[in-house]
Order: structure tokens, then C-alpha cells, then sequence
């Protein structure tokens, strides 16, 4: 497939980080390619020593300069970058934050205090992602009492064409009876809005249903051609495969009906992906493509929606992880994905996929 360029932006265990986990990508207004993981220091797990790093690509995404920290917490964690790119050419950037020990399994356990949990920050780059303004906390206006994990996207956020701008986001609820927490049935989903551009923020919908059929974990979203807005979520429970979806049809404020399966997408538990492309109108979607692991890397596409979905390219037959997709120019998609000959947490790789290949 020579018409497939492909990139390596981030090499575990180079430029000073142990691993490089959690894609995030986006397209400047000026056409400048921001790839955005994060840089994790000491290891590969998803605590300690971890900031939000990106590189920049001038062509494309064909080559790219050099590391840059983008949101740093000092020795603690910076992670789950959620960037996009605002009609102003302002690049926003929500991620969250934690101290370096606080482990997952602590967090839903409900034995780290609020002040080391997840936290909920913003940043902004007017320049094309070379220079980043202070980190500001949004924390007490996006996540409620009691929620204890928290995790932005991963992958781009969205603005609508209303200026709003959406966050998919998910949260775990604090148990009931005996239960520890740790229980996926009480993973749940929600989103972050903002009207003015990213100074102020609110919660949209909830979707904490813990019946253990539909357990909302990391989201992505998409605007439609008719003004819906679409939800994809990984679900961590044993309804029919692993996708679950929703629609909004008043900006992500609530959702039409609660997350429900989707099993027209074959997938392992693992995060993905989507991205609406206009001329031509069609919805993508990215993630491992083989249902027991996470390996085959493919991009589906769906004429009606999200309803119903093909595949439309399969990168290769080798490990495969998180994702994130982004419209590079008229003829070119950017798909950028963890993947490794031997482990899907090798690298972070870039490809430039032809509209053509899709459609």
C-alpha cells in the first residue's frame, strides 16, 4: 500500500520518557499537524511521572520536529490530552491531572483524597502549539462530589458549529452495598461544554445507568451533517461486543436515549476513535479491529450516522491500540495509533491515509 505514508513520532524508551501512551491528534488552522501522548517517564504504566507531550509536523505529518512538554505537573501526572482546534485558531487544551501515586485501583477504591485525584485542567496555545499559556483548573465546575475516576476523551475534542465546544469524558460513581468501586457497572459517562471558547465550563449529559449491560468508559464524538452530535465509547461489560453509542440532539446538554450496544463494530475493549468528514459526508472510526486483542488497526465508515458501519482499510495484522483520526487536507486523513511489531506500546505511529482509501 505505497499510497500509505507512514511516520514514527514517538519511540518508547527516546528523548528521556520510558513510554509514550494516549494519541492525541489535531490540524492546525494553518495546517500544522499537532500530535499530542503522553510521555511517561519511569514506565509505561498509567501512573507516576507522566506529562502531555507533542510534536509538531509541518508537512503533513510526514516528518517532525522535536519533543515539546506541553503540560507538565511537575513530578506528578499530566495526561489524557483532549485537543482542538477553535475557529479563532486558538488551540485548546483540557487534560487532566493527579499526584504520581495514585493509582486507578486507589482512585475507585475511594482512597485518594480529592486534592491528589483527578483533576481537571485547560490550557491554550496561540501559535500553533509552540508556546502554552498557564495550566488553569476547571475541576469544580466539571466534576461532581463523590465521582473519583475521571478521564478526558482520550483523543481531539470537538467544537460544533455552534462555537460550543464538547469534551467526551467518563467517571466512575462511588459503589453501593458491599461493592469496592473497582466494579466496571459503575464506570460512567458524561461530556464538558463550553460557549465562550474555553473560559467557562459545564456539564453536559450523564449517563450513569450501573446496571452492568452498557458501562460507559473512554468517549469520543463527532458532529454530524444534520447537527447531532455522536458518542462511541468503549464498553467494559458483556453486552453484545465491545462498542456501545449515542446521539445528542441539542448540542451534548443529554442524549436522545442512554448509551446503547453497537455490534456492527468488531472491537476488543480498548478506546477509539471517530472523526466526521465533510465532502465527502462520512463518519470514521478507528480502533483494533480484532475482537479478543488488541491487534489489526482499521478504519470503518458509516453512511447513516453511525447506525451501521464497514471497514473500509486495515493498516496491518500487527498489535494495535489507542487511536485518534484527523482530516489533514482534502485528500488525505491522519491516523495516529499505538502499535509495535511485538507490543501495541512500542510506538506511536503516524499514517496519511487517502480519502480515497475510505470512500
Amino acid at each position: 500500500m505505497s499510497d500509505v505514508e507512514a511516520s514514527i513520532p514517538f519511540r518508547g524508551g527516546e528523548e528521556g520518557y520510558a513510554s509514550f501512551r494516549i494519541p492525541a491528534v489535531v490540524v492546525s488552522r494553518t495546517g500544522t499537524v499537532l500530535a499530542f501522548c503522553e510521555g511517561r517517564v519511569n514506565s509505561a504504566a498509567d501512573h507516576g511521572h507522566i506529562a502531555v507531550v507533542l510534536k509538531r509536523s509541518g508537512d503533513g505529518g510526514r516528518t517532525w520536529g522535536p519533543l515539546q512538554v506541553a503540560a507538565s505537573n511537575g513530578a506528578d501526572l499530566a495526561g489524557n490530552p483532549a485537543p482542538v482546534v477553535l475557529d479563532t485558531g486558538r488551540v485548546l487544551l483540557v487534560h487532566v491531572r493527579s499526584a504520581a501515586s495514585a493509582t486507578e485501583d486507589a482512585i475507585l477504591r475511594g482512597q485518594v483524597p480529592d486534592a491528589d485525584g483527578r483533576r481537571v485542567w485547560v490550557q491554550h496555545s496561540d501559535d500553533d502549539g509552540v508556546t502554552w499559556s498557564a495550566p488553569r483548573e476547571i475541576t469544580e465546575s466539571v466534576k461532581k462530589a463523590g465521582w473519583r475516576w475521571y478521564a478526558t476523551t482520550p483523543g481531539h475534542a470537538v467544537q460544533l458549529r455552534s462555537g460550543r465546544v464538547v469534551v467526551a469524558a467518563n467517571h466512575t460513581l462511588p459503589p453501593t452495598g458491599t461493592d469496592t468501586g473497582t466494579e466496571a457497572r459503575y464506570n460512567s459517562g458524561h461530556c464538558l461544554l463550553s460557549d465562550d471558547r474555553g473560559e467557562t465550563w459545564y456539564l453536559g449529559y450523564l449517563d450513569e445507568n450501573t446496571d452492568g449491560y452498557i458501562n460507559v468508559n473512554e468517549t469520543t464524538a463527532a458532529e454530524l451533517p444534520d447537527g447531532r452530535v455522536y458518542f462511541n465509547t468503549r464498553n467494559d461489560s458483556p453486552a453484545p461486543g465491545n462498542r456501545a453509542d449515542a446521539h445528542s440532539e441539542d448540542g451534548g446538554r443529554t442524549l436522545v436515549r442512554p448509551f446503547r450496544p453497537q455490534a456492527g463494530l468488531t472491537a476488543p475493549v480498548c478506546e477509539a476513535s471517530v472523526l466526521q468528514l465533510r465532502d465527502p459526508d462520512v463518519l470514521l472510526y478507528s480502533g483494533p479491529g480484532d475482537p479478543a486483542s488488541r491487534a489489526l488497526m482499521t478504519i470503518r465508515v458509516s453512511t447513516d450516522g453511525g447506525t451501521t458501519w464497514r471497514a473500509a482499510y486495515t493498516v496491518d495484522g500487527l498489535p494495535a491500540a489507542y487511536s485518534d483520526l484527523t482530516r489533514i487536507d482534502a485528500a488525505t486523513v491522519g491516523l495516529l495509533y499505538e502499535t509495535g511489531d511485538f507490543s501495541a506500546y512500542s510506538t506511536i505511529t503516524f499514517r496519511r491515509v487517502p480519502v480515497n482509501r475510505l470512500t
